[in-house]
């Protein structure tokens, strides 16, 4: 049975709704990393709204969004590494 989460601490509630969302901008940032400066602003916003997600009864989904935003950030690194080597100087 799912709570109701109209009767929830206005707090718990923006922390679990922290912890939704980066897993959202960890998915999507590993979409931006294509255009570098994205993907790396996206992925370190998903991380610290997975840390503020870490404050709520949730945090498997905050910890799931900690990685995919880590692993959207190190993509999005190596990417515009790759881009700098290649680029003609």
């Amino acid at each position: 049975m799912d709570p109701n989460y109209l009767d929830l601490d206005p707090q718990e509630r923006i922390n679990r709704i922290m912890a939704f969302f980066s897993i959202l901008i960890g998915f999507a940032s590993i979409c931006a990393g294509l255009v570098p400066l994205l993907g790396i602003i996206g992925s370190i916003a998903g991380i610290v709204t997975g840390i503020f997600g870490q404050k709520s009864d949730n945090k498997k989904l905050a910890t799931v969004g900690i990685y995919v935003s880590s692993f959207a950030l190190t993509l999005a690194l190596v990417y515009t590494f790759i881009v700098y080597l290649s680029s003609p100087k």
